[in-house]
C-alpha cells in the first residue's frame, strides 16, 4: 500500500468525515479512483482502436514510413 497526498475542497472533506467512517475512507477513495482510471483507460483504448481502423490514416502513415530509413545515422559521441 502506498500513501498519496491529495488536496480536496474543505466542504467535501467535511462531508466525507460525516458520512464515511475513518477506517473506510481509503477504501472508498481507492474504489472511486479505480473506477475513474478504468473509465479513462477504456476511452483511450477506444480511441486507439479507432485510429487503427482508420484506413486513410494507415495509408498516410505507410507513406511516411519511408522516412524512417532515410540514411541519416544517429551521431554517437
Amino acid at each position: 500500500m502506498e500513501k498519496v497526498l491529495v488536496s480536496l475542497p474543505e466542504d467535501l472533506v467535511r462531508r466525507m468525515r460525516i458520512v464515511i467512517p475513518p477506517r473506510q475512507r481509503s477504501k472508498v477513495v481507492a474504489t472511486l479512483l479505480r473506477q475513474e482510471v478504468e473509465r479513462r483507460e477504456r476511452g483511450l483504448y477506444e480511441i486507439a482502436r479507432a485510429v487503427e481502423a482508420d484506413e486513410e490514416l494507415t495509408r498516410e502513415m505507410a507513406e511516411w514510413e519511408i522516412t524512417s530509413s532515410d540514411g541519416i545515422v544517429d551521431e554517437t559521441w
